[in-house]
């Protein structure tokens, strides 16, 4: 249902996906359809100021000062999978009622990126969610107007009937269960066959008490008070997430577990690999509403794109974080997040430079999911062609690269007073900018020989000028079981060359 074997394998040595990688997955949104099927709601707000207490009792009295109302629930999921380029098929329950007729405008006003398939029922009311908010989206308090009755037999067939024709048209479902009653056990049931039949990835965000009802979806995707409430582990921390996570994989027959555990990122589980924690991606919270919702739609879109579970869980988290920094029930747009990615690869390189204690944490995790080092050094003054052709080389022979560059006074020592061209904060700069590039360290010696003991690459890489006696720590590296790589230079691409032709056209025109 998501990739094979080999692909997952794939993405785990990939580690910490590239921003610039998933970046290339929104293009792709565009073509594809997801199939949300759930708990269809109406979010209101009304918000104002306060400025005195009740003489009735001792709560705060609102003046209202403006009134919105947004899609929630499964309808908001649509919204966000249309906002962000692919196209969503909507089935769901509203009410013959005020509120169904406004969800229906909602959706039309979204245009043909959603369509609805809404069952309009005069025996249950459409669910309504008004939220009562202060300046700054501070909630004061929250009134459901709802029933949480399951769907009766009829109903639930004929929603049965519409979502084996859509299918054929969807790349991936979503079942968006807010246990209003829609997705009863019945129709969850007959969902989850008709689509594993057809093949379709099924991604059931879940909030009953037990996950049992989700049996053989592909992917779950609890928050951490629900798989806690579900499987009694403690799911704050990255050890009890990953425990919950495990139980729920067994429980629902599942192939993947996610959960989101808000400002403390998520964890991913599957099945026969290695937990993946992730940090969330936001700088400051504004309101959760919805956020799940945003999550799962760029999931969703990401999977129905690329079947690479990891690359879609990155982009969706980074999809929530941009939601939860919103107020209100937010939507995510595929310019929202393309933009959000750039930003994050502008600033992306800082955080590959680290001092050599840091580096050496980082090093030690990679090397926990099997991944291989490889390391290389040098002054890197101006970067050209010859080096990227080096540092392109040594990260294809491993799964992450170290680059040591020495630092502005061990230059100074090695080529003289008037190097480096360059700080050594520009060059690491630089040189954390190149996609090939993991990590950079500096060092303060006239080699690298301390770092290469410490960090004990698998492959360790020089230019072919170099011959292989003459390579610091070569011995190390092989004594250890590694080995040393020599690659090929591109003629008259030296930095001391390229340094020289400068100064002399410079002499010439001046």
């Amino acid at each position: 249902m998501l990739s094979t074997s080999d692909q997952a394998a794939g993405a785990l040595r990939g580690g910490e996906t590239a921003d610039g990688t998933i970046a290339g997955l929104i293009p792709r949104f565009v073509g594809r359809t997801v199939l949300v099927l759930g708990d269809v709601m109406l979010d209101r707000y009304v918000s104002g100021e306060v400025d005195r207490i009740s003489p009735e009792a001792p709560i705060p009295v609102l003046r209202v000062t403006a009134a919105r109302a947004s899609l929630g629930g499964a309808a908001n999921v649509a919204h966000n999978v249309a906002a962000l380029g692919a196209r969503a098929i909507l089935i769901g329950v509203i009410g013959a009622d005020d509120a169904g007729g406004e969800i229906e405008r909602l959706v039309a006003t979204v245009g043909d990126r959603i369509d609805s398939r809404l069952f309009a029922t005069s025996h249950r009311p459409t669910t309504v969610k008004t939220r009562f908010t202060t300046r700054g989206a501070h909630q004061l308090l929250r009134v459901d107007d709802e029933t949480i009755d399951p769907l009766d037999d009829k109903t639930a067939a004929e929603l049965r009937r519409w979502f084996a024709r859509a299918l054929s048209e969807s790349d991936v479902v979503v079942l968006s269960d807010y246990a209003k009653g829609v997705l009863c056990d019945r129709l969850l049931r007959g969902v989850v066959s008709l689509s594993r039949r057809a093949q379709r990835p099924v991604i059931a965000d879940p909030k009953r008490g037990s996950f049992k009802a989700y049996r053989n979806v592909t992917v779950l995707t609890p928050n951490a008070q629900e798989v806690t409430r579900a499987t009694g582990f403690d799911a704050t921390d990255d050890d009890g997430a990953e425990r919950a996570a495990r139980i729920a994989l067994d429980t629902a027959a599942c192939d993947a577990v996610i959960v989101t555990r808000s400002e403390n990122g998520l964890t991913l589980v599957r099945r026969g690999m290695p937990a993946l924690h992730l940090p969330a991606r936001v700088q400051e919270v504004s309101d959760v509403s919805g956020a799940g919702d945003t999550f799962v739609a760029g999931l969703a879109a990401a999977l129905a794109s690329d079947p690479d579970l990891e690359k879609a869980t990155r982009l969706a988290n980074i999809a929530a974080g941009i939601s939860v920094a919103r107020p209100g029930t937010a939507v995510v747009s595929g310019r929202d997040l393309a933009e959000e990615l750039h930003r994050r690869s502008v600033i992306a390189g800082g955080e590959k430079i680290m001092v050599p204690e840091a580096a050496l944490q980082r090093i030690g995790e990679w090397r926990r999911h099997g991944l291989t080092i490889g390391f290389t050094n040098g002054c890197f003054d101006l970067v050209h062609p010859g080096h990227v052709h080096l540092l392109a080389r040594a990260r294809a022979a491993c799964d992450r690269l170290v680059v040591a560059l020495n630092t502005d006074a061990s230059v100074r020592r090695l080529k003289g007073s008037d190097r480096p061209i360059q700080s050594e904060t520009a060059r690491a700069t630089v040189m954390s900018s190149l996609a090939s590039v993991d990590l950079v360290v500096l060092f303060d010696e006239d080699t690298p020989l301390s770092l290469i003991e410490a960090i004990r690459p698998d492959i360790l890489v020089k230019g072919a000028d170099y011959r292989p006696d003459q390579v610091v720590g070569a011995d190390i590296v092989r004594r250890n079981g590694g080995k040393v790589l020599l690659v090929d230079l591109l003629p008259s691409q030296g930095t001391t060359a390229t340094i020289a032709r400068v100064r002399e056209r410079t002499r010439i025109a001046g």
